[in-house]
């Protein structure tokens, strides 16, 4: 099917212009003449989604996502169509890029595609979870249950995230606060002291001699250190966005002490809800494993579950393929075995998500526990060296004119 701009003229000479799928342009005139509407020129149109890189936001967060399914459940409960609910969503405040992509959607549905065909033009603005349980909810014809669900569902996720960043908050304040310390008394406070020790020809000790050296280190390459920092920073972004260098970083998150109950049980909480989620809407459960890849959020985690998936497919039990390849706790395992056993794996995941989100907020509550106090700890100590460093040789002066 081609996608056709048209201009036409109805019975009363008015001009009309929109856009409509068909097999040709004579297919175009005959599905026009059957609303009374006569092609004057067709023309065919390339159709695709906007670049985010150009765009004035990357993304779309998933708060616009929460917002958008919330809004569309709602209107198309009311008996509204799905083109007109497209129609009106498309004229609300959301980011310019979501914009965009909703009067292109609009478009293609009221040109004949399904919604879901027309948001699997757009995949890097439309999460795969997101298309499919779209999917789901056409087919089955309960889409305004299932947009209902999937607000919910992106509203938990959005509400985890902005607490594992509120979490991680306070300690990077401290430690960019101890920084900037440090660069303060390297840079001005140090040469100062330095200079004024040097002209009482005094024996200075070990540890002083070594905090003046590294002062004026970084007082000499000063720009050197900066460029050098900034080089650092920006290889790390890149290296994180490769493919080996993400997979490398998220198989850490998995077993650094303080940050790998946060991402264990964030990753059980997402397979619960989820897969709970696309089960409930009647989904398969191959094809439930296959649309659950991209939501863990975690390279080494959707390599171990694409194994799992293969082995599921051959008709392998799915709590030993989980446990096989240790992708979740043996609280999850157990209970997707109770589920798997008695039928009822769509209704034991939720409660199962109930408790992993439990256990994330207590995970998160830990690492403030435990962070603030060693950040303070280790600014602390920092400092109280450089003080001694530095008012020592000071200290031993007044004693001896005493």
């Amino acid at each position: 099917m081609q996608k056709y701009k048209y201009t036409a003229f109805n019975l009363n000479k008015k001009k009309f212009t929109g856009t409509f799928l068909a097999e040709s342009e004579d297919h175009l005139r005959e599905e026009l003449a059957k609303q009374n509407l006569f092609l004057i020129s067709a023309k065919p149109v390339a159709d695709k989604s906007p670049n985010p890189f150009f765009s004035t936001s990357s993304k779309v967060k998933i708060s616009e996502i929460t917002n958008f399914c919330r809004q569309f459940s709602i209107l198309t409960n009311s008996g509204i169509s799905i083109v007109d609910s497209l129609g009106m969503l498309k004229e609300q405040s959301y980011s310019s890029l979501l914009k965009r992509v909703l009067e292109m959607v609009h478009e293609d549905v009221k040109a004949g595609l399904l919604l879901s065909e027309a948001l699997e033009k757009h995949p890097k603005i439309f999460p795969e979870f997101f298309r499919s349980m779209t999917y789901v909810g056409e087919m089955s014809g309960s889409l305004d249950t299932v947009l209902n669900d999937l607000a919910n569902y992106y509203e938990m996720d959005d509400k985890m995230r902005r607490k594992l960043k509120g979490a991680m908050a306070y300690p990077l304040v401290l430690l960019g606060l101890m920084v900037g310390i440090l660069a303060l008394v390297f840079v001005f406070v140090i040469p100062t002291f330095q200079q004024a020790l040097g002209e009482m020809d005094i024996e200075m000790p070990a540890l002083t001699l070594a905090i003046f050296k590294m002062s004026g280190f970084v007082v000499d390459n000063i720009l050197i250190i900066f460029v050098a920092v900034v080089l650092i920073i920006v290889a790390f972004r890149i290296f994180a966005g490769t493919a080996k260098g993400r997979e490398i970083f998220d198989k850490l998150k998995l077993t650094l002490p303080i940050m790998k109950n946060i991402n264990v049980n964030t990753i059980a909480s997402r397979f619960a809800h989820g897969f709970g989620l696309l089960l409930v809407s009647g989904m398969d459960l191959v094809d439930s494993m296959k649309v659950m890849v991209n939501v863990f959020g975690n390279k080494d985690v959707e390599k171990r579950f694409n194994l799992a998936i293969d082995e599921v497919e051959r008709g392998a039990s799915l709590t030993m393929t989980l446990d096989k390849y240790q992708l979740f706790p043996q609280i999850m395992l157990q209970m997707v075995s109770v589920g798997e056993k008695t039928g009822s794996l769509d209704e034991i995941l939720p409660r199962a998500a109930k408790y992993y989100d439990e256990q994330v907020e207590i995970a998160l509550g830990a690492l403030s526990t435990v962070l603030q106090p060693i950040m303070l700890v280790v600014m602390g100590g920092v400092i109280a060296v450089v003080f001694m460093a530095v008012y020592g040789p000071i200290l031993s002066i007044i004693q001896t004119i005493q």
